[in-house]
């Protein structure tokens, strides 16, 4: 599994800017404001960018192997 250049770099943004961002913004409020659901927003969101990692270190070792 090779990805295209451009969504290896979107998803490589998403998983390591965007989610965890989005996911201490939401705790962070959860807390201030009594939103529910922190703790589960947090591990989905945790489980999410595992997964999005794992693809990536894939295409990462394929594209590395086809040089």
């Amino acid at each position: 599994m090779k990805l295209p250049d451009k969504v290896y770099d979107v998803l490589k943004w998403i998983c390591m800017i965007c989610i965890p961002a989005c996911t201490v913004f939401y705790v962070s409020c959860a807390a201030i404001w009594g939103w529910p659901y922190a703790s589960e927003i947090a591990k989905t969101s945790a489980a999410v960018c595992t997964l999005i990692g794992a693809l990536l270190g894939i295409s990462t070792a394929q594209y590395n192997k086809d040089k």
